[in-house]
């Protein structure tokens, strides 16, 4: 059972090493596919040989991109200079910290720095239709 728990968390260490935002699930997808050898090493067998556990995850991770996390955070017309704004009284708003546990407060503070963003274009106009 404690080799178990070794090997898997040697494997999601070297996953979260590569980027992996979803260690769990890509876990899910190769555990299977690596072992130990009788000196202790993990080594992942597939369809290509014995392959060392760091060069077949890296392979895997550059074949499955969906694993990393997004490039663009945030969407469509959505940069990274604009994931915090600053409110009009001097607090910011962190998107990431936005969260059903806020208080009302923070809650109001945040809608209103939404409604201040999204009824101005990059020019000061004001869209009249939201």
């Amino acid at each position: 059972m404690a080799e178990r728990a070794q090997r898997s968390t040697n494997i999601r260490t070297e996953l979260q090493k590569l980027g992996v935002a979803k260690v769990d699930l890509a876990y899910k997808a190769v555990q299977d596919g690596i072992v130990r050898t009788e000196d202790g090493r993990l080594i992942a067998r597939g369809e290509s040989g014995e392959q060392p556990l760091s060069e077949f995850l890296a392979g895997f991770v550059r074949e499955n991109p969906e694993f990393l996390p997004a490039r663009i955070a945030g969407g469509t017309g959505i940069t990274g200079t604009q994931k915090a704004a600053t409110h009009a009284n001097g607090g910011a708003v962190d998107l990431d910290k936005i969260n059903p546990s806020m208080s009302k407060e923070e809650l109001d503070r945040v809608r209103q720095e939404i409604l201040r963003v999204v009824t101005q274009t990059p020019r000061g106009a004001v869209i009249l239709a939201l």
